[in-house]
């Protein structure tokens, strides 16, 4: 079976669609979801989406929203048994935290270069999804692909602390304004790079903040 070229080399295809599906509509029970600017998304054409990360809930939630095939850079943690099988039949790269693995980056630059769209957290490891701090990953892809950047923030999957239990609370979606980062050699040209991504994101997450306090 020919291989997409905006998926890895194992994904399969239709599955990945399937996956989408449910993606889609697996929390729609347990949240009312509101999509800002969806018009904003970039459609075709090499993309680093890079997103907040405040819960497990939305990765599966970008994943279904996304209005293109996604490929995100997921915990190897989560690539066991037949979690992992599937993870990689939809498409998704297997990546370890805190450490070099070069292994899912070159393959996630192959679907960059094919025109696809990688996903990115760069926070790393769940945060408070405010994006006080990056890895450099995403940043990386950019300087390897030319890709452009599309940051999108999400707030509503966390149960605030104190609270009680919530009723199908909203989940709010703003999608930013894709952007292009000219990432310099070097170290400090990654880093330099990564700041800029950051302070992308944490901007579009404040927005979306002020957003949400005033309704």
């Amino acid at each position: 079976m020919s291989k997409a070229p905006d998926l890895p080399e194992d994904a399969i295809p239709w599955l990945h669609e399937v996956g989408r599906v449910i993606g889609r509509y697996l929390y729609v029970p347990a949240f009312r979801f509101r999509v800002h600017h969806m018009d904003r998304f970039a459609l075709d054409g090499p993309v680093v989406l890079v997103a907040n990360h405040s819960s497990m809930i939305e990765p599966q939630v970008l994943f279904g929203i996304v209005p293109r095939r996604s490929v995100f850079l997921v915990k190897g943690e989560l690539f066991k048994g037949i979690a992992g099988r599937a993870l990689r039949a939809i498409g998704q790269l297997a990546i370890r935290r805190g450490e070099p693995d070069r292994k899912p980056l070159l393959a996630a630059v192959r679907v960059l270069k094919g025109g696809g769209l990688i996903g990115v957290f760069p926070e790393g490891t769940r945060g408070e999804g405010d994006v006080l701090n990056a890895e450099q990953g995403a940043a990386w892809l950019v300087r390897q692909s030319g890709a452009i950047v599309q940051p999108v923030a999400v707030r509503g999957t966390r149960r605030p602390a104190g609270s009680g239990r919530r009723f199908r609370p909203v989940v709010d979606v703003l999608v930013g304004k894709p952007f292009e980062v000219t990432v310099g050699r070097g170290r400090s040209g990654l880093e330099a790079g990564t700041e800029q991504i950051r302070t992308a994101l944490a901007d579009l997450v404040g927005e979306l903040d002020r957003m949400r306090d005033l309704q």
